[in-house]
């Protein structure tokens, strides 16, 4: 075989390779990014429950008006949020001020008994669940795709080719009510 040959052989190997290195990153790209998109659809469904929750906590609770602004102002915040990074920091605000919200609750007996409200407990501590175990998904989904793009070869075309790392999902500490601990959510009557 003549040199030519050879040089069209590794150089058509090369290209064949690189195509099949990005079609794995476009791949793991798009679960992870489909992974957020599932968790954002079940964060919308939480901040949707929140304003009949505040509404059921407000006709028992009136005056604890702050508590009630907290959580609708995280609320605001949590829907205006767009990156990984920003909708973690506000979800964290939203936790910490629903926490407050249901500590409130366990004040007022009457509203403790309410059937509508515990539905809206139970419906939470749902939500809760399932953003739970959206963002493992989404985190194992990210760390997936970061490997990727940090290992042999790929490493080498990944910036080239424009894949950049992916954020993991993480309910930012500095943005909890209480610093040392997460807030306590009962779900019980």
């Amino acid at each position: 075989m003549s040199s030519t040959v050879w040089i069209v052989i590794v150089v058509g190997a090369i290209v064949a390779f690189a195509i099949f290195i990005y079609n794995r990153l476009v791949v793991l790209r798009q679960a992870w990014q489909r992974a957020f998109s599932d968790i954002d659809v079940q964060l919308k469904q939480r901040q949707d429950l929140i304003p009949n929750l505040v509404e059921t906590v407000k006709g028992y609770a009136a005056h604890e008006r702050g508590v009630l602004d907290e959580v609708t102002q995280a609320r605001s915040a949590a829907m205006r949020a767009t990156t990984v990074g920003e909708k973690g920091a506000a979800e964290a605000a939203l936790s910490g001020a629903l926490g407050n919200l249901i500590a409130v609750a366990e004040r007022y007996p009457d509203l403790k008994a309410n059937h509508n409200f515990l539905a809206l407990q139970q419906e939470l501590g749902d939500l809760e669940n399932k953003i739970a175990a959206a963002r493992r998904f989404l985190n194992s989904a990210v760390a997936e795709y970061n490997a990727s793009i940090q290992q042999f070869p790929a490493v080498l075309l990944a910036g080239v080719m424009g894949f950049a790392p992916a954020q993991m999902f993480a309910l930012d500490d500095a943005e909890r009510v209480t610093a040392k601990e997460p807030p306590k959510v009962s779900l019980t009557a």
